[in-house]
């Protein structure tokens, strides 16, 4: 494996995967992750926009786009 590619040499390789590619993509999201999107749908005035039976890549989907919309990326 080239240096570049190596994780302990390159820390920020792969930091960031495509939450559809997530092995565990299909769990139910986490409570952390329930949390912070019961929290961005109310700032969001978007009550709506949270599901509680969203898997973890919806969840991150969902919660990227609300950080997004409320200017918090």
């Amino acid at each position: 494996m080239p240096d570049n590619d190596n994780p302990k040499m390159n820390p920020s390789f792969n930091v960031e995967k495509d939450p559809n590619d997530w092995v565990s993509g299909d769990d139910p999201m986490t409570g952390a992750q329930a949390s912070y999107l019961k929290t961005l749908t109310e700032q969001a005035k978007e009550p709506a926009a949270y599901d509680p039976t969203l898997t973890k890549a919806e969840a991150s989907a969902r919660i990227d786009r609300l950080k997004e919309q409320l200017g918090l990326e």
